[in-house]
């Protein structure tokens, strides 16, 4: 599961990742796709399309703390995730508890159901009829009754 990174956190990970004195300022690929919020994978593809540059040392490939830096205000500036799955819609239901609140969403002739923890529902001002859009990103949904 994706997090997100404080700046200090990104600070702290950048240290860990620095394995000798030669890399103090290189960051790890694992590392700057969790930071980042995307997949290795991802940022191979990136790579190879000319959007990022690695330094490679010992089999490991390293981005420098400059390049992951821009590209984390590249991402925030933009609002950008890696999830592609976007319906715009309209909150039909909420139900509060103490902790977690349920959202009901029509968008289109789809009905969405999120689960989030009550803080994020009322720091959205969530009720019904508010627009919103669900943002799904899921890598296996698996339903059986048999």
């Amino acid at each position: 599961m994706n997090r997100r990174w404080s700046p200090r956190d990104i600070l702290r990970a950048i240290a860990k990742s620095s394995d000798t004195p030669a890399t103090d300022e290189l960051v790890k690929i694992g590392t700057a796709a969790s930071a980042l919020g995307v997949s290795v994978d991802t940022l191979r593809r990136w790579e190879r399309a000319g959007r990022i540059h690695f330094q490679r040392r010992e089999n490991q490939r390293y981005l420098s703390a400059a390049d992951l830096s821009r590209l984390l205000t590249e991402r925030s500036a933009k609002g950008v995730t890696s999830a592609r799955n976007r319906m715009a819609g309209t909150v039909v239901a909420v139900k509060r508890d103490e902790v977690m609140a349920q959202i009901d969403m029509v968008c289109g002739p789809f009905r969405i159901v999120s689960l989030m923890s009550r803080e994020a529902a009322d720091e959205l001002d969530l009720k019904p009829g508010s627009p919103a859009t669900a943002v799904v990103k899921a890598t296996t949904v698996i339903v059986e009754t048999r």
